[in-house]
């Protein structure tokens, strides 16, 4: 073999080589950065069908609901603006709604009080076998014992977002649905005494749907999964995956997230992993109720205190509240009710 043919063979190999280690490179980038692939997934997925027409979320309508809610008062349970709140809920939602019911009961509360506690369900296509269950929680906290002020920790707020958000864009789901009937069931749930409870007590918060999952309002009741909305209102939310919900229902929130990014929401509906795993309506749903349910709810990548700012504070209030982010929640979820794509 002469000098020549040495160096042409050397040349070859290096080449090769080089070609291989770009290769690794790129395939070892690609594992450091896993929401790179998921958002690829998107855009590879036929998620959006144009032949299926989806109606327009109205933010300003939701927007209006948030504030109507807020002008009861504090919704606290067993006070005055609680009643007129759940008799305003029942009358809007029997205008628009096939069936609609209402479970009232008495619960125990952490501290050994007894509280009215007041589940409505409005129920669209009653007769239909596939079935998508969407709730929120209407009441809201009696104390805003998270204020930055010692002073305020006694004292009621608003719930602009940790409560009026999450059923206002269910109110408006409602007023879609009853404009143009989908062609699957669909429950929503206003649930009660979600947020009554002592982070030092096990399960002393979701009363009202501890109660819901072992009375459903019809027996035997299922669903295919469940959505919770909490906290969906905010300026410039962000919705991470939260880890009960990836523990029992992934797919279905995994599909939740991609119809969004494929919405053009991504700011929103982010991929990034964080550790953070929280006790809301949705434990219960997937653990007494046995339907895989997720939580969609304004998170930040802080484990020790991943709720915003303004949670449980006198913050909590109107102008916390967006439009834009009821758009991006409440467009997801009629993108979804409407067309129902596999998970």
């Amino acid at each position: 073999m002469n000098q020549i043919s040495r160096k042409s063979i050397w040349h070859a190999l290096s080449t090769c080589w080089i070609w291989v280690c770009i290769g690794l490179i790129a395939l070892l980038l690609n594992a450091c950065h896993p929401h790179q692939t998921a958002s690829t997934s998107v855009s590879q997925a036929p998620l959006i069908n144009p032949a299926i027409a989806v109606p327009d979320f109205q933010a300003d309508s939701a927007y209006n609901y948030v504030a109507r809610q807020v002008a009861f008062g504090p919704r606290i349970p067993g006070t005055s603006a609680h009643k007129a709140c759940g008799d305003w809920l029942v009358g809007l939602l029997k205008g628009w709604a096939d069936t609609v019911y209402v479970q009232r009961t008495m619960v125990t509360a952490w501290n050994h009080q007894q509280l009215p506690c007041e589940n409505i369900i409005a129920s669209f296509q009653p007769a239909a076998k596939e079935r998508l269950l969407l709730l929120a929680h209407w009441d809201t906290r009696p104390w805003a014992d998270q204020d930055p002020n010692p002073a305020n920790r006694k004292k009621p707020f608003e719930g602009a977002d940790d409560g009026a958000s999450g059923v206002a864009v269910l109110l408006e789901t409602a007023r879609q649905l009853s404009l143009r009937k989908p062609d699957i069931g669909i429950d929503l749930l206003f649930t009660d005494v979600e947020d009554y409870g002592n982070d030092s007590v096990p399960h002393s918060f979701c009363l009202g749907t501890q109660y819901w999952a072992r009375h459903p309002h019809v027996p035997g009741y299922t669903a295919d999964y469940g959505i919770l909305l909490d906290m969906v209102g905010g300026r410039n939310a962000q919705f991470y995956r939260e880890g009960q919900s990836q523990q029992f229902a992934g797919p279905q929130q995994d599909l939740f997230w991609n119809l969004a990014n494929a919405l053009g929401y991504s700011d929103y509906f982010r991929y990034d992993q964080i550790q953070v795993t929280i006790e809301d309506d949705h434990q219960y749903v997937s653990q007494l109720a046995h339907i895989p349910c997720f939580d969609v709810i304004h998170l930040r990548n802080n484990p020790k205190n991943p709720f915003p700012p303004y949670w449980h504070t006198l913050q909590d209030n109107l102008q916390n509240i967006d439009p834009h982010t009821l758009k991006a929640v409440g467009q997801t979820l009629l993108q979804l009710v409407y067309t129902h794509p596999a998970y």
